[in-house]
């Protein structure tokens, strides 16, 4: 972690070494001149804009609702219904309600795990309902031997269940893509073309999948290609099924700006060309000291 919050000045004195560093340095100096100067301008509203809470665990609910608003946003997500009086009074919502029991290893592809599921999903699509908000997260749990198949058969039994809860109340059982190499050994729905093919087979409006573009580049890359599909090569694009994106830097889940190997602003613009509505969060990681500065820089990158 740096000392020092990074400005313009000592980015372009990081950056030495001929034309390219120049070149980079011009860019980067650009971008966080942006960032700087942007907070509380109004965004251009083809991106809905959320940010994780996990990621600034240091800053206090109320005064991160505060900035966030102040910055634009219009979610705080991750939280719990208990967080719902918080964000109601930044007229903020939540676009990525969490909760579930078992967590990220212990999910919906072992049976024994699916009555709390449920149970949770009863109790709590109500209240995200009568708040206003619409997804839920839910997750595959890791494999612990089971085969990739069974585990489809699996999430889609206990997904059909939850479904019919979801379609109840007008919500959605999101389930999140993560990575299996780097953070989330084992853990099974870690590719596109598996969690698009359960969604196939759960067959309602009401079951959908997080697409976290920092995971599944990690797994798979081809992340615009994925996400737009290539009728020519004949590559179903995965669009219909996903409701909601995460973002975060390759490698290290630190800021999405020239640090790191994705281009964001082309990452969105394929996002906003599929005519998504849903919500895209910043899940990164800050790196530097000024953790607000570079949440808003992650804003103004992603506004296309």
């Amino acid at each position: 972690m740096q000392s020092k919050p990074i400005t313009r000045r000592r980015a372009i004195q990081n950056l030495t070494g001929g034309a390219t560093a120049v070149a980079a340095a011009t860019a980067l100096s650009s971008r966080l001149s942006a960032a700087e100067d942007a907070a509380g301008a109004a965004l251009k509203g083809r991106i809905n804009h959320s940010v994780c809470k996990w990621c600034y665990g240091s800053i206090p609910l109320d005064p991160f609702c505060a900035e966030a608003r102040r910055m634009g946003l219009k979610s705080v997500e991750l939280l719990t219904v208990d967080d719902f009086p918080t964000l109601k009074k930044y007229d903020l919502v939540c676009a990525m309600v969490s909760g579930v029991p078992g967590g990220i290893t212990k999910g919906l592809n072992r049976l024994e795990n699916h009555d709390p599921i449920v149970a949770f999903y009863a109790a709590t699509a109500p209240k995200v309902a009568a708040a206003g908000f619409k997804n839920i997260i839910c997750f595959s749990g890791n494999r612990g031997g089971m085969s990739d198949e069974q585990g489809l058969e699996n999430c889609a039994v206990g997904l059909q269940r939850v479904a019919r809860v979801c379609e109840q109340h007008g919500v959605v059982a999101v389930m999140e893509l993560l990575n299996s190499k780097v953070d989330h050994a084992d853990y099974m729905c870690d590719h596109t073309a598996w969690g698009v093919e359960l969604c196939k087979r759960v067959g309602s409006e009401h079951f959908k999948l997080l697409y976290d573009i920092y995971h599944m580049q990690i797994m798979e890359g081809d992340v615009i290609r994925t996400i737009k599909g290539d009728q020519g090569k004949g590559i179903e694009s995965a669009a219909p099924y996903i409701a909601h994106y995460h973002t975060g830097g390759v490698p290290g889940r630190n800021e999405i700006d020239e640090s790191q190997e994705l281009y964001y602003p082309a990452i969105m613009q394929a996002i906003a060309d599929t005519g998504f509505k849903g919500f895209v969060a910043q899940e990164f990681i800050p790196a530097r000291t000024d953790k607000l500065a570079s949440l808003n820089q992650g804003v103004q990158i992603c506004d296309v």
